[in-house]
């Protein structure tokens, strides 16, 4: 059998961290198992939709390294989700209920205060032809609800084990509205049919819809797939992030926040397991080590701290060539000395740019001992410099003045960089060069 796996977000906002685990615990099985990659935009929800979330979906999961091999938008299959739903008609498991909101919400509130369950009551089962035509020439239009079979849906979940759930516990869901629309169940069920999905992987939320969509599966005689549901994310305190899902969207963790791609790729597929949360050379070796077995049941934690770390701990791996290109975007000069001086400094590339202007200058020269410096700008060795200036000269202004330890070393750097603390001094200073070196040393901005 060829496998399919799907990932069908919403284009209704901006790709967040929530979603695009879902959509790398999706590429990372795929790429394991051989599978195929279905992006489909489920785009029903035509008020809230909107082709530039659809586009910013695309950019992010390409920025991300997920690609698909097929692609999907829901709004053009509603021929497919009607036949489905004349099949389900034909079969009898689709009824129309002309309960308005109100009344079903004076329902719902008389069950509670009675102590029942707040299920809906199938009252519109027991209507006849001539009661529902008075309905409807009174102006009202059915909504359409799926007659659950009321009995335990159980199926094999990849993480969660063996799932059973009493489908006598649940309302009939709603699958079209009374204006004709369909509410997400069916064209969801419908197109995964279609398209021959064959593990539905997605987050733990959807464990109750997955026995309503099982039964749909079975009435519509299609097969069933097999299903994955993974904990959610939460904050690194165990909060909720649904409230802060707007500032932590790909866009903002990617444009203001400087994440890299292969770093956040690695947290999102190491978080909530069993393996460590460590830097991978790439999504190649992250499939390989990917297991539903390593997925724990506990929430996963989100830290966006360690995030950071992370995105750092990748940028002071990097070799020169592989950043080269975006240094030049960034106008930043240097070559491959400045990238080895500044990289261990960085925690994301935009700190670069701040760096450079250490080499480039301006630098205002703060002057902590003007004797010190002074001297050490006597003592300032002709060019050509390399790494073994630094040791040298500072060893010669030691020997001079007799100052030593951070005496020494920082009203130099003060007086060289005009910053607290930076880069190594002995990889820096041969950039800098002798000149603006010089002139910084005896307090001149250079």
């Amino acid at each position: 059998m060829s496998l399919l796996v799907r990932f069908a977000p919403s284009p209704t906002g901006l790709l967040h961290v929530g979603n695009a685990r879902t959509a790398m615990l999706n590429h990372l099985f795929a790429h394991k198992e051989g599978a195929r990659f279905l992006l489909r935009i489920d785009d029903t929800d035509t008020e809230r939709s909107k082709p530039e979330f659809e586009a910013a979906i695309i950019a992010d999961l390409d920025w991300l390294g997920i690609g698909h091999d097929l692609f999907a938008r829901q709004i053009l299959r509603a021929d497919s989700h009607r036949a489905a739903c004349e099949v389900l008609k034909a079969r009898g498991r689709l009824y129309p209920c002309y309960e308005t909101a109100l009344e079903l919400e004076r329902k719902r509130r008389r069950q509670v205060a009675d102590g029942q369950p707040p299920v809906y009551d199938r009252a519109a089962l027991a209507l006849n032809p001539g009661q529902r035509a008075r309905l409807e020439a009174q102006g009202r239009l059915p909504h359409w609800r799926f007659q659950l079979s009321h009995r335990q849906v159980v199926w094999r979940d990849f993480v969660r084990g063996d799932v059973a759930i009493d489908t006598a516990t649940l309302s009939d869901p709603v699958l079209i509205r009374e204006d004709g629309r369909f509410l997400y169940t069916l064209p969801s069920v419908a197109d995964d049919v279609e398209f021959a999905v064959t593990q539905i992987i997605r987050g733990e939320d959807h464990v109750t819809n997955t026995a309503v969509q099982i039964e749909i599966f079975e009435a519509l005689e299609a097969p069933v797939p097999h299903f994955a549901h993974f904990p959610l994310l939460v904050g690194a305190g165990g909060e909720a992030l649904s409230k802060r899902l707007g500032s932590l969207s790909l866009k903002l963790l990617r444009e203001e926040e400087g994440i890299e791609a292969l770093a956040l790729a690695c947290y999102l597929a190491k978080t909530g397991t069993s393996d460590p949360i460590e830097l991978k050379d790439s999504l190649d070796s992250l499939a390989r080590e990917f297991s539903f077995e390593k997925i724990g049941r506990a929430p996963a934690h989100f830290d966006p701290v360690e995030l950071v770390h992370l995105n750092a701990r990748l940028l002071h791996a990097l070799p020169y060539d592989s950043v080269a290109p975006r240094l030049s975007e960034m106008d930043i000069g240097g070559d491959r000395a400045f990238w080895d001086a500044v990289k261990p400094n960085l925690t994301r590339m935009s700190d670069a740019t701040d760096l450079w202007r250490i080499v480039q200058g301006p630098v205002v020269p703060i002057i902590e001992d003007a004797g010190l410096t002074a001297r050490a700008a006597q003592l300032l060795p002709p060019e050509p410099w390399n790494e073994e200036l630094w040791p040298a000269w500072t060893k010669a202004v030691a020997e001079r003045t007799g100052t030593k330890g951070r005496a020494l070393f920082h009203p130099l750097r003060l007086a060289l960089t005009g910053r607290e603390q930076g880069p190594e001094l002995k990889k820096l200073l041969p950039i800098i060069g002798r000149a603006k070196a010089l002139a910084r040393l005896n307090g001149e901005t250079a």
